[in-house]
């Protein structure tokens, strides 16, 4: 099976317009999986490569749960032993749709084990993170996912394969 390809920014832009205008049915079991930062663009599709560059290099990741039509995110980085990760209940709304967000805890680990965590204060209603979801495609352990964050850049991940069993 050939790698599913993430679309350049230009062709993220057309996909946006499309989805704004007659939405998008991403069901919450195509987000389930661990995501990798694969690239990002600026509000008007112009590439971040240094930004990117930078985020890979401390394995940006956004791990989303579905269970039962409720989602969990998890958004972490890493260098060496180090990760910071941030964790929290989300929920899709909308026909584009937008997936909200909150982050209640956030946990410093050396290693995988946890050397210190912090609840986290509930934002203003108004303040909730989110990302404007555009497109999701999948095939088998294969994927991509592409949003608009509140902040107005674009993000599109890939979708890492779950470690074989065995």
């Amino acid at each position: 099976m050939t790698a599913l390809t993430t679309p350049d920014g230009q062709t993220l832009l057309g996909l946006e317009a499309e989805a704004r205008r007659h939405g998008r049915g991403i069901p919450p079991e195509s987000l389930h999986g661990e995501w990798w930062l694969d690239q990002l663009w600026g509000k008007q599709g112009n590439g971040q490569g240094s930004t990117t560059a930078l985020l890979r290099g401390i394995r940006a990741c956004l791990a989303i749960t579905a269970l039962d039509g409720r989602l969990q995110l998890r958004n972490s980085v890493r260098l060496g032993a180090l990760t910071l990760e941030f964790s929290g209940p989300g929920w899709l709304g909308g026909k584009r749709p937008l997936l909200r967000f909150r982050f209640e805890r956030m946990v410093l680990r050396w290693g995988g084990r946890e050397i210190w965590q912090k609840a986290l204060p509930a934002p203003a209603p108004n303040k909730l993170p989110f990302f404007a979801l555009i497109a999701c495609e999948r095939s088998g352990n294969q994927g991509w996912l592409a949003a608009r964050g509140r902040g107005g850049g674009l993000a599109a991940w890939r979708l890492r394969p779950a470690a074989p069993r065995g």
